[in-house]
């Protein structure tokens, strides 16, 4: 029973992983052998050339998402968690704050999150085009309704985001099934009229290919990497699914399907080179165009889906982890903590998303923006990687340099290939990814600063509450709750509880927040109690990035301690801090503007942390960076 159970579980695990990990790559054919073989970069289509180029995809699959990401990332497990967040702090872990390693891989690990979420921008709008381009396939005078038509689709996505994907979500699977489904039909008739296509499972045409052609093989790369787009989020999602149920998923259905694909797709080539204007539309004849682009428009809302989600958890992590400011973040769903709404992220991701339809104008256009983001990210996977199997797992070094440097080799070859398309729009996501680096430095090393600016005019707590009972203050009922940082000493809100009010309450309680690098904290770790006597106790707090901080629940988990609350007769002391820019010190001034401006529009620290607004005491306080 027990067996069968579990069955059921990775059944269904899988068929959630297909709806939600795979839509990215799973959409990669739409436009992948269209943009290889556009005029564009000069290629013929001759037997020799698509016969390299399929070898190239296939051999890629192989090499980079079932060795690279399904083998090997996907073990590099930060308690369950995976995406470039987490390997960041996995590897910061593994190195150690003392490490002279520690800083340049945080620079690292920003600079992967930051071409993560340029990435997320261009996914949406090349999958959505490169679907909805199939009517001009179809009828060439609706080619003007192809941009309104995309807007329309991507403007409803975003403005569903706040309902949730609970309801729509259920579909994804099926959905995704079904498309794969067609991928592998598509392929299989096709490769039945042209049976030589197989001999790309040779992967001497590969070599051939590149040997042979060399600037326009390098060339080529840049295109071809559009096969493998979205291979970062079989890591990304693995907290949701787990390891094997992705691994099924690709194995089983994902792979095989796309591998049929491209088979098919080059055997199509072979037989009318006419369809090389749009391969993918063309597999089936006219008949099937309208059917396909219904259905591959399901299939890139899907793709899109997974990508807007994906930047949800990666800022959601990055403010835990101290890289964003706070912000408004909606629980969706009353059963997946996971299933998170962030209004400014959303908002500002469509503004985006728009920019680059209009921008861009086409899929061809557009793919020379998409790729270099991806192969970005997938580069610094790569090293990160190495310094987590080398300090972490403590193997060999030569064996964690050989089980790495491999696919670094090819992760250097891709992206140097897409940063030739840097002037040809490359430099958008770059652009972008460069400006939420900008941002997430600024606001850590500002965060740094003030931690600075405090710990350096900090009254030790326990000192001072020995000297304030040698003549005690009147103490009124209930309990006074200080939020109280790491290097705070005696909160600024006491000093003014007790200057102006000339009281202290019966019961005190200083809470102080400590973000950990890894997902979770278990409940029976996330408390730590200290006892200052005269019934005043210091209660830390552990969270990883991917808890929900909740400090009513974290005061109800003290019961075990001897320490009851009531919510009635509790009250919390909050000092709200201004941040002052002042010249000739901490950071370059326009930066020190950067945060000023964060740092006053960050969530308020109350509503952040769940605390009861009408329980909530706020004192003001200045600090300098």
């Amino acid at each position: 029973m027990a067996h069968d159970q579990t069955k059921s579980s990775l059944s269904a695990l899988t068929l959630a992983a297909i709806g939600i990990v795979y839509g990215d790559i799973g959409t990669s054919p739409l436009y992948t052998m269209q943009e290889v073989f556009d005029h564009k970069h000069g290629l013929a289509l001759s037997l020799e050339n698509i016969l390299g180029i399929v070898s190239l995809i296939l051999w890629g699959l192989i090499f980079i998402v079932s060795l690279k990401y399904v083998t090997l990332v996907l073990r590099a497990s930060n308690r369950g968690e995976g995406g470039i967040m987490a390997l960041a702090a996995l590897t910061l872990e593994s190195v150690g704050k003392n490490s002279k390693l520690y800083f340049p891989l945080v620079i690292l690990g920003v600079v992967g999150a930051s071409l993560f979420y340029g990435d997320g921008v261009v996914t949406p709008a090349m999958t959505v085009l490169s679907a909805i381009e199939g009517i001009k396939v179809a009828t060439p005078a609706l080619k003007p309704f192809v941009v309104p038509i995309t807007l329309m689709i991507l403007v409803g996505l975003y403005a569903v985001q706040s309902r949730g994907t609970a309801t729509i979500g259920k579909l994804f699977g099926p959905v995704m099934v079904l498309w794969f489904a067609v991928l592998a039909a598509m392929g299989l008739y096709n490769i039945l009229r042209m049976p030589g296509i197989l001999a790309a499972f040779n992967p001497l045409y590969a070599v051939e290919f590149l040997v042979l052609h060399k600037w326009s093989a390098f060339i080529a790369l840049g295109a071809v990497v559009l096969a493998f787009t979205g291979s970062e989020a079989l890591y990304a999602d693995m907290g949701h699914f787990g390891a094997k149920p992705i691994r099924t998923a690709w194995f089983f259905i994902v792979f095989p399907a796309l591998g049929l694909n491209y088979l098919g797709q080059g055997a199509l080539l072979m037989v009318e080179p006419t369809a090389v204007e749009n391969p993918f539309f063309n597999q089936l004849g006219d008949w099937s165009i309208y059917p396909l682009v219904v259905l591959s428009t399901m299939a890139a809302v899907i793709a899109s889906q997974a990508t807007i989600s994906g930047a949800f958890s990666m800022t959601k992590q990055a403010i835990s982890l101290g890289f964003l400011p706070r912000m408004k973040i909606v629980h969706t769903s009353s059963k997946e903590i996971g299933q998170i709404y962030i209004p400014v992220v959303n908002w500002l991701q469509l503004a985006a998303v728009v920019a680059a339809v209009i921008g861009f104008g086409s899929a061809s256009n557009l793919a020379s923006a998409y790729g270099i983001a991806n192969t970005g990210t997938m580069l610094v996977t790569s090293i990160l990687t190495f310094f987590v199997i080398r300090f972490g797992w403590k193997y060999n070094l030569a064996l964690c340099i050989a089980s790495t440097s491999f696919f670094f080799l090819i992760d250097i070859a891709l992206f140097s290939s897409n940063a030739l398309k840097f002037f040809s729009g490359g430099w958008f996501p770059i652009a972008l990814g460069i400006g939420i680096c900008t941002v997430m430095l600024t606001w850590r090393r500002g965060r740094s600063l003030v931690f600075d600016n405090l710990k350096k005019h900090a009254i030790p707590l326990e000192e001072f509450l020995e000297s304030l009972f040698v003549s005690p203050p009147v103490r009124v009922a209930g309990t006074a709750v200080f939020l109280r940082g790491e290097a705070d000493g005696v909160p600024h809100a006491l000093l003014h509880n007790l200057s102006h009010n000339k009281i202290l309450h019966e019961r005190v309680i200083f809470i102080t927040l400590h973000n950990r690098e890894i997902p979770w904290v278990p409940f029976s770790e996330r408390i730590k109690v200290s006892d200052l006597k005269n019934n005043c106790f210091q209660i830390d707090v552990y969270y990883g990035f991917k808890n929900e901080p909740d400090i009513p629940n974290a005061l109800a988990l003290c019961a075990p301690f001897g320490l009851e609350f009531e919510p009635l007769e509790t009250s919390y002391f909050i000092s709200r801090q201004t941040i002052i820019s002042s010249p000739g010190s901490g950071m370059a001034s326009w930066r020190e503007g950067l945060f000023v401006t964060m740092s006053r529009n960050a969530r308020d620290a109350a509503d952040y942390y769940q605390i009861p607004s009408n329980r909530v005491i706020e004192v003001g306080a200045q600090v300098e960076i």
